[in-house]
């Protein structure tokens, strides 16, 4: 076989593969709708997030049905999800595990490692910034590295491992927060709103009656590894690449030019980059496309740079903001 037809062949795989793939979450969409009303931005970006093997910041007030959305996502996609609270004296080891003494029945004693609630392939990790810096550290070296280290020997984490944690934006008292080579670990940060006056009736109506509504597994972990493996072979033409290179690069305060002079202390690296090319995929791929747009680089440009940059004190006083400064480097690409 010639290594065109190889290429026509290998063309053909994915695109089956990548309409099945359309139709599954699609179903999947359906299903986490039934049981989070509204929110649509919120539910998408989830999923791409997962889609891209990534984590995720959940940035929001209380009472927005984080929680069940997480929840909700580990049923969906077949994922065994799990909940940390996050409080300022939970410990290392009450995320990750620990070694305990046991004794058998010859007498002989010997140490068993405990897994802790880290090993789940979903865990929301609420309140992370209520934890201390020993504890983030812990879970955020976990993510990147995806195994933890437990007097001296090595536990892998399952595959696939996503963690989506959530921040109060007001209560900030009493919070330590995440520093920001930590947050540049998040694929995404996930801004939740209030719902729309249509969606909060809806909430009214169908959450406060006798039935509860629960939503039904439509993927399997296999399934979504090999959504997750497919989002990686999706072609992504040369004016799309070139558009995240000219939108990370101009975020940085060397090479922004007068949009970003004076404004920025520092800007996104190649991981946003990275961050980006994954996510357009994902997010071509959840709205029926083969193939990503500069549209879902303009549309992805503040969830992926807004935890990567942060403003002078100088540009705040004046008013400035991230998502004012990463709209108008989006509009720019988009000419």
């Amino acid at each position: 076989m010639t290594m065109a037809a190889e290429a026509t062949s290998l063309d053909d795989a994915v695109v089956s593969q990548a309409e099945a793939a359309l139709e599954t979450i699609g179903r999947a969409r359906d299903a986490i709708h039934t049981v989070i009303f509204g929110q649509e931005d919120v539910v998408d970006l989830s999923i791409i997030t997962i889609l891209s093997g990534g984590h995720g910041l959940l940035v929001g007030v209380p009472g927005l049905a984080k929680t069940k959305l997480v929840e909700t996502l580990g049923t969906v996609l077949g994922l065994d999800a799990r909940r940390v609270q996050f409080t300022p004296d939970l410990m290392p080891s009450d995320i990750l595990g620990t070694e305990v003494l046991d004794e058998g029945a010859d007498r002989r004693r010997s140490f068993r490692f405990v897994k802790g609630p880290i090993f789940a392939q979903l865990l929301m990790a609420d309140e992370i910034n209520r934890a201390s810096p020993r504890t983030q550290s812990a879970l955020l070296q976990a993510m990147q590295e995806h195994h933890v280290s437990v007097a001296g020997e090595r536990h892998d984490l399952p595959r696939p491992f996503h963690v989506l944690a959530t921040q109060n934006p007001i209560e900030q008292e009493g919070t330590y927060p995440l520093p920001e080579a930590q947050l540049d670990r998040f694929l995404l940060q996930i801004d939740v709103g209030y719902p729309d006056r249509v969606a909060e009736r809806r909430i009214l109506i169908e959450t406060t009656g006798i039935g509860d509504q629960r939503p039904s597994a439509v993927m399997s972990t296999d399934a979504l590894l090999n959504v997750q493996r497919l989002v990686r072979r999706l072609p992504v033409g040369e004016s799309v690449v070139d558009a995240i290179l000219d939108l990370v690069r101009a975020a940085r305060p060397e090479e922004g030019g007068a949009e970003v002079a004076g404004k920025l202390m520092w800007g996104p690296g190649p991981r946003a980059s990275q961050s980006l090319m994954l996510a357009v995929r994902a997010r071509a791929l959840i709205q029926g496309r083969l193939a990503p747009s500069v549209d879902d680089v303009i549309a992805l440009a503040e969830p992926v740079l807004k935890h990567r940059m942060a403003l002078t004190f100088g540009a705040r006083a004046d008013g400035e903001t991230i998502a004012g400064i990463v709209g108008r480097l989006a509009a720019r690409i988009g000419r």
